[in-house]
């Protein structure tokens, strides 16, 4: 079905640069870059997928069985994305709030062609009837310059970005959630707001690479489906298979990053030891081992790592690895389903919060904490957690971003206030230059 090459890369950095800026002449377009950070789990530095041969596209009605045919029958490499909103196939569940940018609920495609970036080692899958294709696209991918030709962002785009809740009203809201956790509704809710700009052009290579610069995270992804666009600088991962192991990796907790080393180093250990960051991280802890358990083999659920802090570019965070062993019958879909959507962006217990969270949020989550990944032909999966992230849809001229917090009992609404500034710092300053 494919034809798979290795080769030998002189300058990965240099390359990659070069593959993504190649990429941008397709209509689908999936790219996902680890940055080199250094993490435990990781199977790939960076991988592109491009040019479908097949697509798969849904609304949330019947979506995850849909999805299960559609990967089973492919029996190749999918990628593709879940928004937030596949909630409502899960549990009896709605999202009536308005979205402007109007991503399909879920979408896969089976790309003519991928590329596995590790190391100096490149790997093409291409599929058979196009692999005599590989030698120009090398070719053409070689002779593209590192810096982007497209069209720049003019210094003159004053992109004005809007609040969806404004202070008062974000309290306000704040205080009904901690009303609904006192009465016993909830233990933790994450509570996310958007920031937005209409009328608005951006380039959306030119602002992804910008953002990716800026917070260099494990799982960052460029995406493209035809007019609308994912610019992600994701720290999450949230579900991977890989043979009969499952690992989920949910995170819960901020700190931001100071340019003074024993500074610093002061704001890692304060997270570490904040009694509200750690409880919070324990909750959703506590629920990913639960929806783990639902396919997991009798005894196999694990917490490898609890509330470990890891630095970014950006902040500081909270991370805790949950794992757990499936048998071989398991559907890969149906280990997905039955842990979507991922505990962090939900919160506990999971379909309450996600009903109070419906009622406050003003925003339709869409693509927005939902998660990008891909299957592989021998059923192993990755997917992240879709935060950190602009989502741009070209034809409305709607550029967003929205940024959230858990509240618990102990929370103050300023802090999450504060908190939720320093989430939005980084898409803040690349699209306002």
């Amino acid at each position: 079905m494919r034809q798979v090459k290795k080769q030998h890369i002189s300058n990965p950095d240099t390359f990659k640069k070069q593959l993504l800026n190649w990429s941008t002449q397709f209509d689908e377009v999936m790219w996902l870059d680890s940055n080199n950070y250094e993490q435990k789990y990781s199977s790939y530095d960076a991988v592109l997928a491009v040019e479908a041969f097949t697509i798969f596209q849904t609304d949330y009605f019947d979506a995850f069985d849909q999805l299960k045919e559609y990967q089973t029958s492919t029996n190749d490499w999918i990628f593709g994305y879940l928004t937030y909103d596949l909630k409502n196939d899960v549990e009896h569940l709605t999202s009536k709030n308005p979205d402007d940018l109007r991503f399909p609920e879920l979408f896969f495609f089976q790309p003519k062609k991928i590329f596995f970036l590790k190391g100096n080692v490149l790997e093409t899958h291409y599929l058979n009837m196009i692999d005599e294709e590989l030698k120009q696209d090398l070719s053409d991918i070689n002779s593209i310059g590192e810096k982007f030709e497209g069209h720049p962002v003019s210094e003159e785009n004053n992109i004005k970005i809007k609040l969806r809740i404004h202070k008062d009203e974000y309290f306000n809201k704040l205080n009904t959630m901690l009303s609904h956790i006192h009465r016993g509704d909830i233990y933790e809710a994450n509570f996310c707001q958007e920031f937005y700009a209409e009328d608005t052009t951006i380039n959306p290579l030119e602002t992804y690479q910008k953002l990716n610069a800026i917070s260099k995270p494990p799982f960052a992804t460029f995406m493209r489906v035809y007019d609308k666009y994912l610019l992600s600088a994701s720290p999450e991962r949230y579900i991977k298979k890989e043979g009969l192991k499952i690992t989920s990796q949910p995170i819960k907790g901020t700190a931001k990053r100071s340019k003074n080393k024993e500074e610093d180093e002061a704001l890692m250990k304060h997270l570490s030891e904040d009694i509200k960051e750690r409880s919070e991280n324990v909750m959703i802890v506590d629920l990913v081992r639960n929806d783990l358990s639902k396919t997991a083999t009798k005894g196999s659920v694990i917490v490898e790592e609890l509330c470990k802090v890891y630095s970014f570019d950006q902040v500081h965070q909270m991370i805790s690895t949950v794992t757990s062993q499936v048998k071989e019958s398991t559907h890969p879909v149906d280990i997905i389903k039955t842990t979507f959507p991922m505990g962090s962006m939900t919160g506990a217990p999971k379909i309450s919060a996600m009903k109070i969270i419906e009622e406050l949020e003003e925003t339709k989550r869409g693509l927005y904490s939902g998660a990008v990944g891909y299957f592989s032909p021998d059923n192993d999966f990755d997917f992240n957690v879709v935060i950190r992230s602009i989502l741009y849809n070209e034809t409305n001229k709607y550029v967003s971003y929205s940024v959230g917090g858990a509240i618990t009992a102990k929370s103050e609404p300023i802090k999450e206030y504060e908190e939720c500034l320093v989430k939005a710092k980084a898409m803040r300053e690349v699209l306002e230059n």
